[in-house]
């Protein structure tokens, strides 16, 4: 079970990366205000159109990856055995407190602070 708990965790892992590639790959509304003064050389990689179109379903596969895998992450650790197995344990009374036995010797009472010296 660690064993699969530590490859869903390395999915986990890897699938975060991707979306937040990905999504820093990705071109906002506003860039193609920035293709006017020359820098429109990035739509060449995937296309005008395909561009959008690879990113955007690369993001969303990536970030079904990570809800599926944190998902998966908190059901296993929500029903994992903690290895601790108290049901051979048996109830037994809670143990006497034993009292001072009588050859003890007495506490001595405090002595009082004494009074300070007031100088006149």
């Amino acid at each position: 079970m660690e064993a699969f708990k530590t490859l869903i965790l390395i999915i986990n892992i890897f699938s975060a990366l991707s979306v937040i590639v990905l999504v820093l790959l990705q071109q906002g509304k506003g860039a193609d205000a920035g293709a006017a003064f020359g820098s429109g050389s990035a739509q060449g990689v995937f296309g005008a159109a395909g561009n959008a179109n690879f990113l955007s379903r690369s993001t969303a596969i990536g970030a079904t990856v990570f809800f599926a895998t944190c998902l998966a992450l908190g059901y296993i650790s929500t029903h994992a055995k903690t290895g601790l197995d108290f049901s051979d344990v048996k109830s037994q009374p809670a143990a006497v407190v034993q009292s001072v036995p009588a050859s003890a010797p007495a506490a001595s009472p405090a002595k009082p602070a004494p009074k300070p010296v007031i100088p006149e």
